[in-house]
């Protein structure tokens, strides 16, 4: 994953100028990989405050349309300084498809090129995924 990094950084930050964000100003790209693909999504607002949708949701919706249900990393573009995590309710779907939330790894990073890495597992310690679901 490490020599394909440049080109996921240079395409979330490409991502992050699509966003459509005219109220929050808040622009985010992100790149899910599955494998060798990649899948890209912006966050994407509405004068509803509460229908907007983030840019690694979009990028998760797009790689389980494309038949995938386990991803490997995430990169996330902002302009935030230091670059963003993602929020909440991202990390938890994050979670639901990551393939080992032990080796998922998170990217954050901005055009100034700081960057931030975490571990899945980190962001989201304990959290709640389908094996605390009953089986029959």
């Amino acid at each position: 994953m490490a020599d394909r990094m440049p080109a996921l950084i240079a395409g979330a930050i490409a991502a992050q100028q699509r966003a459509y964000a005219p109220y929050s100003k808040f622009r985010v790209g992100a790149i899910i990989c599955a494998g060798d693909a990649e899948f890209v999504g912006v966050n994407v607002e509405n004068a509803s405050y509460g229908l907007c949708i983030c840019a690694e949701r979009n990028a998760v919706g797009a790689a389980v349309i494309a038949g995938h249900r386990e991803i490997d990393c995430c990169v996330v573009a902002t302009d935030a300084s230091p670059p963003s995590s993602p929020c909440g309710m991202c990390r938890q779907v994050l979670l639901e498809f990551a393939r080992d939330p032990k080796t998922f790894i998170v990217t954050a990073v901005n055009s100034a090129g700081e960057r931030r890495d975490w571990r899945l597992i980190d962001l989201i310690p304990d959290g709640f995924s389908g094996r605390e679901l009953p089986t029959t």
